[in-house]
């Protein structure tokens, strides 16, 4: 889609560039940015000429660029959780064109229920790494990053710079499970077992943790059922008790 009101791009090469003049907005793969209209949107500053790396092993943890696109966290050595992040990448059903342009950190901080980095980091213990106005850095789970359907705790002038995933949490038993209301829909439902503990997202307006071995209480207490037209609460409720408990078999519970 065409953009009218923008009349500026920049691009990005240090972290002072970052400082955004009023109507500008951070650009990365753009694939939200360009599916609709942004009428207060004037100028577009593009993140991807940073070079920031698309992962890195770094002591005791996978770090994730904010800009490596979805397909080339396919790619990352996720070592035995690799066959999550491919469960996890394809459950939005995005086209292999748009996992090729989307981004981790565009695709967090959209924070849509359904948001396919949303449901691999949270389960995988992840947390963001967020660099403030003021040349500072701070550092959150993205489990309580994400704190509804489009909102986060990014404030003003704060822009995620990565994702790190703790090396451990890749050696942990996995289980995925994901429904949609079609075939070819978008999810509606996504639950992953990963170690003791049940993520789930796209049900829910937040990412939701429960313990696996006290999994029937946690579901009665979860208070955010996500409800549009890919599903109404009660019934993504239902089915998220469904898949939770078929998660906890296949872990052996």
């Amino acid at each position: 889609m065409d953009l009218p009101t923008v009349s500026g791009h920049r691009t990005a090469h240090r972290r002072a560039d970052l400082a955004l003049a009023p109507g500008e907005t951070l650009l990365a793969g753009g694939t939200w940015l360009f599916s609709e209209p942004q009428p207060e949107v004037g100028g577009l500053v593009d993140l991807t000429t940073l070079g920031w790396p698309d992962w890195e092993e770094l002591p005791g943890v996978l770090r994730l660029g904010a800009t490596c696109t979805v397909a080339r966290v396919v790619a990352a050595p996720w070592g035995a959780a690799s066959g999550l992040a491919r469960a996890c990448a394809d459950s939005l059903l995005m086209s292999f064109k748009v996992q090729h342009v989307a981004t981790v950190g565009g695709n967090l901080c959209l924070a849509l229920p359904a948001g396919a980095m949303v449901s691999l980091a949270a389960a995988l213990d992840a947390s963001a790494l967020i660099w403030t106005p003021d040349g500072g850095e701070r550092r959150q789970s993205v489990v309580d990053f994400v704190t509804g359907a489009g909102t986060t705790t990014l404030a003003p002038g704060e822009v995620l710079r990565a994702v790190d995933v703790p090396t451990a949490a890749l050696s942990r038993p996995t289980a995925f499970r994901r429904i949609a209301l079609t075939p070819r829909g978008r999810a509606a439902a996504v639950v992953v077992g990963s170690g003791r503990r049940v993520f789930v997202t796209a049900a829910t307006t937040r990412p939701v943790v429960l313990d696996l071995d006290d999994l029937e209480a946690g579901l009665a207490a979860v208070d955010c059922w996500y409800d549009d037209l890919h599903g109404p609460a009660d019934w993504r409720a239902h089915v998220t008790g469904v898949l939770a408990r078929e998660v906890r078999e296949e872990l052996g519970s």
